[in-house]
This record gives structure tokens, sequence and C-alpha cells, in this order.
């Protein structure tokens, strides 16, 4: 087995959500999910076929973002990952509309952060072996830190 770094490439705050499904309706049960979390949502989709003609299949309702997920899925090749890349909207409106799509096993990652995937190749194919989602902690918030993160949390509206 041979382990491999893929780093996402991606806007620095866009945000990107990572899984793993395991049919080729994917794409457009995913599109018809995020469709209807919200009429501004922006996003593109990329699936990697496992089978068959192991194509990367998309969709989505902008086609730069369309783009960005299809090359972030091809560089990465790993079966049955898929690759949503979002504008106008953050994961966590979406989250668990993608769980419930029938298709979708997991999520590897939801983040706005810089992103490596850990890929594991072995003579069968390429899979995800794990996420590296930003940097590491630089210290335990203090008192100050904790009014900061309260105050935006209500300033962008997640909070009363």
């Amino acid at each position: 087995m041979d382990l491999q770094i893929v780093a996402i490439d991606k806007p620095e705050d866009m945000n990107v959500i990572v899984g793993q499904s395991h049919f080729i309706k994917t794409v457009e049960d995913v599109h018809e999910a995020l469709v209807g979390v919200s009429p501004h949502l922006r996003f593109g989709i990329a699936f990697c076929e496992a089978s068959g003609p192991r194509l990367v299949r998309n969709s989505g309702n902008d086609d730069r973002l369309v783009e960005l997920a299809t090359r972030n899925a091809v560089a990465v090749g790993a079966g049955h990952s898929f690759f949503v890349f979002l504008e106008d909207g953050y994961p966590v409106n979406v989250l668990n509309t993608l769980k419930q799509v029938p298709e979708v096993c997991g999520i590897f990652c939801a983040t706005a952060n810089p992103v490596e995937m850990i890929v594991a190749e072995t003579e069968l194919g390429r899979g995800i072996a794990g996420v590296i989602d930003g940097h590491p902690p630089a210290g335990v918030e203090t008192s100050d830190d904790v009014a900061d993160r309260k105050a935006l949390l209500r300033t962008i509206g997640y909070k009363l």
C-alpha cells in the first residue's frame, strides 16, 4: 500500500464537503437535496464512480464550482468519494440533509480550512484513509476568547 497526501485545491474562504457514497445516482440525489436547502445556495458536486465505466460524474448550479469539484475528485481519485463545493451557505446548513441521502455512507470533512486528504493506494484502487483539516490548536480559549466566540455566533445569526 502506498500513502499519498492530496491537497484540496480551493479558494481560502470556500467551504468543501468530502464524503463517501455507494451508487451512480449519488450526483442527482445530492443535487436535489442541496437545491431543496436554499434557493441562494451555489454548489458544485463531483462523484468518483468505482465500477463500470469509472467516470467522475458531476452536477451543480454553478459551473465554476462544478469544475472545482471535478478537478479535486480527479486529483483524489478515490472510489465512491464525492466532493461538494459551496458558496452562499455553510456546511452546517446542509450536512443533515446530505446525511439523509440514501447513497451517502459518511462524511470525511466539512470545512473552509485548508484540507489534505490522506489517500491509500493498492492494486485494487484508491481510498481516503483520513483527512487533515486545518491547523493544530495554538492554545486553550480564555474568557475573552469565549466572549469573542459567543459574539461571532450572534453576529452571523446562529445564536440569539
